[in-house]
């Protein structure tokens, strides 16, 4: 797994120090240079060499930041590998604070591409080529650059075309020009960016098709969701990675799409339009760079995502997507968390 932030009493640590004692082989990947978690890494790191765990520190320059824990187990005379990756970081206090979104996997197509990221991180490969998962600071920039084109494509041609993005920081000058390109052609683009973000929205001839919305709310967004109506067959991208130079260039960082498509249409018809449903935590930037409170119309109904979020996708409520087994040899997702 990779280990980028996370407290000093983790649970998922110690499962995997126990994993270590119990005779399972375990590798973790530390970033010793997560902010404000230096002490705690470093404590981690030494804990778990103690317990025979294999610990490897990145690749030189490159902060780790995804999210990702591979675990294989042999079933059956044959080895089967479950994946899981995430927005936030296996940190449980955050996790309590912190809106994220996390996908536990089967899929072969994704759990080969994590397996060759891990060899690349420890030093078992120098290359790898990745089809499914977005990798900075490999693949990421150009295929989001590719995705922004082509909605102008779409639009172009008289196709379905639009974009949402949320974020917790837009600062990239390549995206930032991309999306203004995209609006020029009239392709609609809603971005939910709760901190910094230095595209201007409303601009006449400029940016004129886009909106810009912060949440602000009990828990800090920190979810980064990514989707594109591709002619009219969406794609859901979640990830680790804001749209900042560091995240695309010099971090290592994975966003990975959502293929099976119960779990698509949560996000497309339901999570997504939650978030531009908020008319009463939600921030509007203006032309000017200045926020305003959204105003919410006389006899409007009132909508509050993170509570409405709260009250569908708690355990109790039966809401979360609980996927049937499939004959498939690649079988469907497990299941989405928020």
């Amino acid at each position: 797994m990779t280990l980028y932030r996370t407290s000093g009493d983790s649970p998922v640590l110690n499962a995997l120090i126990t994993a270590a004692h119990n005779e399972k082989q375990v590798t973790v990947l530390v970033e010793l240079k997560a902010r404000f978690d230096e002490a705690n890494n470093i404590a981690w790191a030494k804990k778990m060499e103690e317990a025979g765990i294999h610990v490897v520190y990145g690749l030189v320059g490159l902060k780790t930041h995804c999210k990702m824990l591979l675990i294989v187990r042999r079933e059956e005379n044959h080895l089967r590998s479950y994946l899981h990756l995430g927005t936030g970081n296996y940190h449980p206090r955050t996790a309590r604070l912190y809106t994220d979104f996390s996908l536990l996997t089967s899929r072969s197509a994704l759990t080969a591409e994590a397996a060759s990221l891990f060899n690349v991180l420890t030093g078992m490969s120098e290359t790898a080529h990745f089809d499914e998962l977005l990798v900075a600071p490999f693949n990421l920039a150009p295929r989001l650059l590719e995705l922004i084109n082509r909605e102008r494509a779409n639009r172009r041609a008289g196709r379905p075309s639009g974009i949402f993005i949320k974020a917790n920081g837009l600062v990239d000058q390549e995206i930032v020009d991309a999306l203004y390109s995209a609006s020029q052609e009239g392709v609609p683009i809603d971005l939910l960016v709760r901190g910094i973000c230095c595209l201007r929205p409303g601009l006449s001839g400029i940016s004129e098709t886009i909106r810009v919305r912060s949440i602000v709310d009990r828990f800090l967004e920190h979810s980064r969701i990514y989707l594109f109506t591709n002619g009219g067959d969406p794609l859901v991208f979640l990830g680790s990675a804001d749209l900042m130079p560091r995240n695309l260039h010099r971090r290592v960082e994975v966003v990975f799409p959502i293929l099976d498509p119960e779990l698509r249409r949560q996000f497309i018809e339901v999570i997504v339009p939650g978030y531009l449903a908020d008319n009463v935590k939600t921030r509007l930037l203006n032309p000017d760079g200045l926020y305003t409170h959204k105003h919410r119309p006389e006899g409007e109904a009132r909508h509050r995502v993170q509570e409405e979020f709260l009250l569908r996708y708690t355990p109790e409520s039966a809401e979360i997507p609980r996927l049937q087994p499939s004959l498939r040899q690649d079988p469907p997702a497990a299941s989405v968390t928020a």
